[in-house]
């Protein structure tokens, strides 16, 4: 007897649905695996880059089946968070221009920067491991934030708030500069006030 076509659409809407549901992740998936990016994020920037996936399983709230399911490995799992927090950097200038003029906004992802750095720092260890396996490149980090300096210098320049003869690269080296400079500052004044001065040498005169 021949189907109906009534009958065959419906099968083969219904499949085709569930051909779609199956590939997209369930909303707990997308939760559970952005717990463990903040709780690992976390344990690295408080130093603890030995921390262990139980440990990590505990502090997210999820089984470490869970864990493992996401992060095969503790490689997995740096570089999950290190392009995480890169990618989460450099899109916080656009909400910070929106809110701030694009000097204060500078400032402003200038902290945001250096605790991306704290970040690396706790996972220091893993990330030079990342970085020899070629996963991770030391110019892709200084690519995405020479480009999003030059975000906030096109709007500064713009709208009067920096200097417009400024290259995006020479604020680049001196943000890392900066930052390495005071790497021994424990209480983070230091390290403001260079900043604070980077950024009072971009506004024009």
């Amino acid at each position: 007897m021949e189907e109906s076509p009534l009958h065959r659409n419906t099968v083969t809407g219904g499949a085709s649905t569930l051909t779609a549901d199956s590939a997209r992740p369930r909303a707990d998936a997308v939760r559970n695996r952005a717990k463990l990016l903040v709780a690992a994020r976390d344990a690295f920037a408080a130093g603890e880059g030995d921390v262990t996936f139980d440990a990590l399983a505990r502090r997210a709230g999820v089984g470490v089946g869970t864990l493992y399911r996401n992060f095969p490995d503790r490689q997995a799992l740096v570089e999950a968070v290190y392009r995480t927090e890169l990618d989460a950097v450099a899109e916080s200038a656009g909400e910070l221009l929106d809110k701030h003029p694009a000097d204060v906004a500078l400032r402003r992802w200038f902290d945001r920067y250096t605790g991306f750095v704290a970040t690396k720092k706790g996972m220091a260890e893993a990330f030079q491991q990342a970085v020899a396996s070629g996963a991770v490149t030391a110019g892709e980090t200084r690519e995405r934030i020479r480009s999003t300096i030059d975000r906030f210098l096109l709007v500064g320049s713009a709208t009067g708030a920096l200097r417009g003869d400024v290259l995006s690269d020479d604020v680049t080296v001196a943000l890392l500069g900066a930052v390495l400079g005071t790497a021994a500052d424990t209480d983070g004044k230091r390290r403001g006030r260079v900043l604070d001065l980077l950024v009072d040498g971009l506004r024009p005169r």
